[in-house]
């Protein structure tokens, strides 16, 4: 065995000592688990840095918690994990109608991209693109046009803007950044999304381990102001664009391209996705941009109607508070469960009316889709089922016992982002960071809010949420950034050593200028001002100008040195 097998044995053994000796009485109604219920949390974290297996962690920290409460027997306690935790978590009757969206939308994009929609859109706007300036930016433009899944994004408009990208002389490595710094951040505050789903039930499981009930998609609307670093990298992402600079290793990969012709390093290992099928529309079918437009407009219009009606918004006046009152009554995890439904329901007939599909092979494809999205299910499963039992043992109030008031209050959106980010890097998954963090920030932060919702408590879940990004889209075991290296046709460790530079640069300034004002009460607009700027000066001042190669409609090419 290595190391770290070794190290999970002996923290696995630890803990089962601390077990063994359980710190409550016996015959207690309202036992008093003491230090013992921050034994799961602490657990996780640290299995989730060591094996970075974030399922195993959660199940482990999940076991362990149920060890506790059943007095050390294990057997008892491994049933309960499976028929108390996990199956009631599943079957709850919210927690189940957001598992049916997330495989629902995971079948919706699959339909949608078969059609070949996006593809079409991504072909048309890449016609407009004739120099590295131009190819980037039509990169980002498409990587917020395909906003609902970051992973169809990658591998959408990576071997869309790959030729072009060949032809203009941009890198693979600044090609794959694009790609990576544009799709994850849009993706999680898309108010319609893969991610939208998980994001509210961990907030709202959080509050009600503190015995409150909230309006989680509300305050997940509210939070994406104070997603700094999600906005502050794709503004980011424009600004090294349009002023055409670069510094560090991505300045000399953009360089060599320019000056060599190599959009590859020497010895590079590109990533290709040209054979993977999930993503490629019918062979000989008419690529129709409306196949996209048509299926997003009715989703988006239909989730905007659903909450409308089902707040009671019949009963409501028809003036902005009525309908803001409608919205705020709302249930959104039915609302979105319609809609996916009835929008798959339409592109469905739409694939087949076209044919470009059988109604079997549409119902095929919509299942191969919705597999896609088993993992993170599992993961939402798992994270539902230890907020649930840091919920029975206490966790949230021991926390605010013991650490409540002892940091101040204006520094914990920089605190909590910070670890966030670190947790996510060394898991490579913001999904897993954040049903790990959320429920201990959540509770930590209305501590001190004397258990009011207020701007502090909105600007902690966005600094948790965005974190959790930065890993999710620069970490080298994140899924994300393997498909941003496969769509672009990047040697994988090339586009994580070019990209980690500009990261950090944005998680810096995102968390001073951002999570620093926040924490003061500063309003996020002076965040953004400060940010860009900050980011503005960096770029001008240690970025070095690049090459720019213009591609003419004859396919010739000329050279302007900027």
């Amino acid at each position: 065995m290595n190391k770290r097998t070794n190290f999970i044995i002996m923290l696995f053994l630890l803990t089962a000592m601390l077990i063994i000796t359980p710190a409550f009485a016996d015959g207690e109604s309202d036992p008093n688990y003491g230090i013992l219920t921050l034994v799961p949390a602490i657990l996780i974290i640290a299995l989730a840095f060591t094996t970075r297996n974030v399922v195993l962690s959660l199940f482990i920290g999940i076991l362990t918690g149920s060890v506790i409460m059943n007095k050390g027997n294990i057997f008892h306690a491994f049933l309960r994990v499976c028929d108390t935790y996990i199956l009631g978590e599943a079957t709850d009757s919210w927690n189940a109608a957001l598992i049916i969206f997330i495989f629902g939308i995971g079948g919706l994009v699959s339909l949608m991209m078969k059609m070949g929609g996006m593809q079409a859109i991504a072909e048309s706007l890449s016609k407009k693109a004739n120099s590295a300036k131009g190819t980037l930016f039509i990169t980002w433009l498409l990587c917020l046009i395909i906003f609902f899944e970051d992973i169809a994004s990658n591998l959408i408009v990576g071997p869309t803007m790959r030729p072009l990208a060949e032809k203009t002389k941009v890198s693979t490595e600044k090609l794959s950044f694009v790609l990576d710094s544009t799709a994850a951040p849009v993706s999680d505050i898309a108010f319609i999304s893969t991610w939208i789903a998980y994001e509210i039930s961990m907030i709202k499981m959080s509050f009600e381990a503190l015995s409150l009930e909230v309006n989680a998609y509300d305050l997940f609307v509210k939070s994406v102001p104070y997603r700094f670093y999600n906005l502050l990298a794709i503004a980011f992402v424009l600004i090294l664009i349009f002023m055409r600079r670069d510094y560090g290793p991505m300045y000399e990969a953009e360089r060599r391209a320019r000056k060599t012709g190599k959009t590859v390093a020497d010895g590079g290992h590109p990533m290709m996705s040209e054979d993977n099928e999930s993503v490629s529309p019918k062979e000989g079918s008419k690529l129709s941009p409306y196949n996209a437009i048509i299926p997003i407009l009715v989703l988006l219009t239909a989730v905007v109607a659903g909450l409308w009606y089902n707040g009671g918004g019949l009963n409501e006046p028809f003036t902005i508070n009525g309908i803001r009152n409608a919205f705020g009554n709302a249930d959104s995890s039915v609302v979105i469960l319609w809609s996916v439904m009835f929008t798959t329901v339409l592109t469905a007939v739409m694939a087949v009316g076209q044919k470009i599909a059988t109604i079997n092979e549409a119902i095929d494809i919509w299942l191969s889709g919705a597999k896609g999205m088993f993992l993170t299910n599992t993961i939402l499963i798992l994270a539902w089922s230890s907020g649930a039992i840091m919920g029975d043992l206490g966790t949230a109030k021991y926390i605010i016992g013991f650490v409540g008031g002892s940091i101040p209050a204006m520094l914990l959106p920089l605190i909590l982002f910070g670890f966030a980010c670190f947790l996510a890097f060394a898991t490579g998954t913001s999904f897993g960071t954040t049903g790990i963090m959320m429920p201990i920030a959540i509770p930590l932060v209305m501590s001190y809010t004397n258990m009011e919702v207020n701007h502090l408590v909105i600007a902690v879940i966005g600094a948790v949420t965005s974190g959790a990004v930065f890993g999710d889209h620069c970490s080298p075991i994140s899924d994300t950034t393997i498909m941003s290296s496969m769509g672009a046709g990047a040697d994988h460790i090339e586009h994580v050593r070019t990209q980690l530079p500009y990261a950090f640069t944005v998680a810096a300034v995102a968390a001073l200028a951002g999570c620093t004002v926040a924490g003061f009460n500063g309003h996020p607009i002076i965040s953004y001002v400060i940010g860009i700027a900050a980011l503005i000066a960096i770029v001008r001042f240690i970025g070095k100008p690049v090459d720019e190669v213009e591609v003419y409609n004859s396919g010739k090419i000329k050279e302007d040195v900027v």
